[in-house]
């Protein structure tokens, strides 16, 4: 059962599997305790990593945190609806949307849509039709091009160059540090393990501590503190996420 903010006491977070591959991020949204409790079961068993929250309200503070790789999300909530929720967050986040309705209205789904939601399923439904549309959209959001140049304020990466520019004074970083970098920039809004940082930057994750991927981040944090830039920003009994530029 859920704590009373959203949090769920055991999050079911497999994380690294056999293939030492980080599964992706699942927030279900739903004021139905049951519903909740079913959709990530079949979440789970399929490996993703789910995380609840109870309401709209518990959904945004959850999201100020983090922003998962997809959203489960129910219209019809108390507090803060799923429509109110996806306007506020597409401000800042082109993470997928799946909606979730008990009304089967068509005007309902073209609304969905057009603040941004990226499918619709009307309850009731069955939970190997939720995931195989949750899969479908995590395919369809792997399969779109990534952006070779990256801005973060002053800061300009170029990924295929890999070379990393600050007021146009180039900042020279190792293979693994760009990496390390490119990670964190990739994925502004969400606050990243250091299990992650690792499935990003090293090629054999599998073989690295903690302490070896700290000691990465200090280097890239030295040689950007002379510009006043910090990227990565400590999030306590988390990881990192990207901090604010200047």
């Amino acid at each position: 059962m859920s704590s009373p903010d959203g949090v769920p006491p055991g999050r079911v977070a497999p994380g690294r599997g056999p293939a030492s591959r980080v599964m992706p991020k699942i927030m279900v949204v739903d004021d139905d305790d049951h519903l909740r409790e079913v959709v990530r079961y079949a979440l789970a068993r399929e490996g993703f990593v789910v995380v609840e929250a109870r309401d709209g309200e518990a959904a945004r503070r959850l999201l100020e945190d983090s922003i998962p790789d997809l959203l489960v999300l129910d219209v019809a909530m108390p507090r803060l609806d799923g429509f109110s929720l996806c306007r506020e967050l597409r401000a800042r986040s082109d993470v997928p949307v799946l909606f979730l309705s008990a009304r089967n209205d068509e005007v309902d789904r073209v609304l969905g849509l057009d603040l941004g939601g990226d499918d619709y399923v009307s309850k009731p439904f069955s939970t190997r039709e939720l995931v195989s549309r949750v899969k479908a959209l995590l395919r369809r959001r792997a399969s779109a091009p990534e952006p070779t140049t990256l801005v973060w304020g002053r800061l300009h990466l170029n990924v295929d160059e890999h070379r990393v520019f600050v007021d146009d004074q180039e900042v020279v970083l190792t293979a693994t540090e760009l990496r390390l970098l490119v990670a964190l920039l990739r994925r502004p809004h969400r606050a990243l393990s250091r299990d992650e940082l690792a499935e990003a930057a090293y090629p054999d994750a599998r073989n690295v501590s903690e302490r070896t991927v700290d000691s990465h981040i200090r280097r890239v944090r030295a040689k950007l503190r002379p510009f006043g830039l910090d990227p990565f920003e400590t999030v306590h009994g988390v990881g990192f996420r990207l901090g604010a530029a200047s």
